[in-house]
């Protein structure tokens, strides 16, 4: 019967909200009975609603009444004191005071008694207010609807709690006297907590998620704690704000190009301040740092942004030694001041690209969790290898997956299902073969590890140690150098984890692991995905073309074979998620024009898109070294969220970066157009 009745109930809520939302969709605006009976409120429906009324003749409105009730709005007094802890501390019964707040939801006990929360301007803080029908306030108290901001006048009183540890906690009640609305929350907007809501209301939910506005105050405790920690350094890094209209330069990534009223002429907004802080090297500023925005035309995901904030450092005659030390110790400081989880003491560990991507199949791998990969294609049947691809003398590699409480029947179960499922879907259609799955199981013939052969599996359990229940993974890839940020078994690798966490078949990870990856190949193979440097050499800088080779040996093979060459590049990577990277740079002019015109092959043009900084480099410039993490990144990653939405204010969605709210990007009219010398192009 209770299951039936809530199940009614809840179909008969569903009905209400319908209803409710019906009627916000057809009355925008007020109606002439609503305008006349309540005068005071046609102020606070919106720009739009007050031009649809004054156009309407059957809805006249008087302005002067709408301005009259704006001046209420305008002279407002000030809070005697601001609503927080030490309000709660130090006022006093019968003390009178003027508070600023957001009404709540209204509790009507009779005709004659009300209660409602005042929420303060911070809303971390809240206090009760009592209305009695013995005042002029009680009638306009309840004519205001809630979530409207007011100014509250009246006497303080001790607050009759139900129990001691509510004496303690909200020991105060405000009697009113007064209360003065500042601006009416609508009745067209439905808002409730923990609602979620679309990202075209962005400003509703970050007054509805108190998690939210919580990762913008942590966001600015965090930058507070990194200026400060920067500034105190002997000798104290500089902040220096670098311009936003740069110009166009081939670095690596897409570019936003802002034009200009001058014909073929455009600005472009920075990835990075890379080349003005190298200048800043060559002008005698020692180290510097800034709070940088940086702009990149490349698709979203959960850690990327199309406009986004790092924190940009660099330091003249310093190695790459010196800067991972500064972050280390700006690590530290920000996890023991803000975080409960301490970092061991003693550099970081550190894993070079070779190996991460060996181990781990990842260039930002997760090491909390193991799964570490093995080459094994030397034991395996030729047969087994035909099965699993079609490659010629391929590489094979293996990872384990620890079971569930050595249960193979529930191993079975969860690999099958994350094969079926989207997420396992692209592992299967791979081109250079899907993965071969075994679990191991001692009840069956060669702990069913048949097809392996007898030697191969006594070889396989030796390195990997299965038990019970574990799900061995080996998959097949072209048997070349190591390119780009993952291989296909470290993509299966990382995806299998988190279907692993998702489904409750393994535990989450706890804790963060800190690595340095070091020793990048100084040049990667072009891609057509990426626009690279545009050089004809068919190879691209893996970081971008300043970063310097790391020894004397690397420098000499810049002349003999630059596709193996190590850069001093070094990537900040923790639990998975890459911070920041950083690197040596060329700090040389004639060593940097040799880079883009002998070993990139840039063609003339773009080489003069350079000159600012080989012009710099050439007036005696210091060694120098920097880094750059980024800020969004960093504090999801210390909040634990997600996305790195979650952490900024106003971010962009979807694929192609737009922000719903303000309707961006939006169309460009054809008189804009021409007065930047544009016109638009079909398709």
């Amino acid at each position: 019967m209770l299951l039936a009745r809530a199940a009614y109930n809840g179909r008969l809520r569903a009905s209400y909200l319908a209803i409710f939302y019906y009627v916000c969709r057809r009355r925008l605006t007020p109606t002439p009975t609503e305008i006349h009976a309540a005068p005071s409120r046609r102020a606070f429906h919106g720009a739009r609603c007050l031009r649809q009324q004054a156009e309407d003749p059957r809805n006249p409105i008087e302005i002067s009444q709408v301005l009259e009730n704006y001046k209420n709005a305008v002279e407002f007094p000030p809070a005697t004191l601001p609503l927080n802890k030490e309000f709660l501390a130090t006022v006093t019964p019968g003390q009178e005071v003027v508070l600023h707040g957001y009404l709540g939801v209204r509790n009507d006990v009779s005709k004659k008694l009300s209660f409602v929360r005042l929420q303060d301007p911070t809303m971390y803080h809240n206090i009760q207010v009592v209305s009695t029908a013995n005042r002029d306030s009680f009638n306009v108290l309840r004519s205001l609807r809630p979530n409207s901001p007011v100014v509250v006048k009246g006497t303080v009183q001790a607050k009759q709690a139900k129990n001691a540890e509510m004496a303690e906690s909200d020991p105060w009640e405000i009697v009113l006297d007064e209360i003065h609305l500042l601006n009416e929350f609508p009745n067209d907007i439905w808002m409730a907590p923990d609602m979620v809501h679309p990202p075209k209301h962005r400003h509703l939910q970050l007054r509805t998620s108190p998690d939210l506005r919580e990762a913008l105050h942590f966001r600015a405790k965090v930058r507070e704690i990194c200026r400060r920690e920067l500034t105190k350094r002997q000798p104290a890094f500089v902040e220096v704000e670098t311009p936003l209209l740069f110009k166009s330069t081939p670095e690596g990534a897409r570019e936003f190009i802002v034009p200009t009223r001058k014909p073929g002429l455009a600005y472009a907004l920075p990835q990075s301040p890379q080349q003005y802080k190298q200048m800043l090297m060559a002008s005698g500023i020692h180290k510097y740092y800034q709070f940088a925005r940086c702009f990149r035309d490349e698709d979203l995901r959960a850690d990327r942004q199309p406009e986004f904030t790092q924190l940009d450092l660099e330091m003249s005659f310093a190695t790459s030694e010196d800067v991972m030390r500064v972050i280390e110790d700006l690590v530290r400081r920000l996890w023991s001041d803000l975080m409960d989880t301490e970092i061991p003491s003693g550099p970081f560990r550190r894993l070079s690209y070779h190996d991460a991507m060996k181990r781990y199949g990842s260039d930002k791998p997760d090491t909390r969790y193991g799964m570490e990969i093995q080459r094994i294609e030397h034991l395996l049947p030729v047969d087994l290898v035909n099965k699993i691809t079609p490659l010629t003398n391929p590489i094979v590699e293996v990872f384990k997956v620890e079971g569930n409480d050595n249960n193979p029947a529930e191993t079975s179960e969860f690999i099958t299902r994350f094969l079926d499922s989207p997420d396992g879907a692209p592992f299967n259609s791979n081109p250079e073969g899907g993965p071969g799955i075994f679990i191991y199981d001692v009840k069956k013939p060669l702990r069913g590890l048949q097809p392996f052969g007898f030697q191969a599996a006594e070889y396989v359990e030796d390195l990997l140690e299965p038990d019970h229940g574990d799900l061995l993974v080996i998959q097949a890839r072209n048997p070349a150098p190591f390119t780009g940020g993952s291989t296909p078994i470290g993509d299966l690798r990382r995806a299998l984890h988190s279907a692993a966490v998702k489904t409750g078949f393994k535990p989450a990870p706890t804790g963060f692991q800190f690595l340095w990856v070091v020793d990048f190949p100084l040049f990667s193979p072009s891609s057509e995905s990426e626009p690279g440097q545009g050089g004809a050499a068919g190879i691209s800088s893996t970081h971008h073309p300043f970063t310097a080779p790391k020894t004397a040996a690397d420098v000499d093979m810049l002349l003999t074979d630059p596709a193996q060459v190590v850069a001093d590049h070094y990537d900040l990577v923790v639990n998975g998620v890459e911070l920041g990277g950083g690197s040596r740079r060329i700090h040389n002019a004639t060593v940097q024009e040799f880079i883009l015109r002998d070993v990139l092959k840039m063609p003339e043009e773009r080489l003069a898109d350079f000159s600012h900084l080989l012009e710099a480099l050439r007036a005696g410039c210091p060694p120098h070294a920097g880094i750059a993490l980024g800020l969004d990144r960093l504090v999801a990653l210390m909040l634990g969220k997600d996305s790195v939405r979650d952490v900024i204010a106003f971010p962009k969605f979807g694929k192609l970066g737009e922000d719903p709210m303000v309707k961006a990007p939006s169309s460009v009219s054809m008189e804009t157009l021409e007065t930047y010398h544009l016109r638009p192009v079909d398709g």
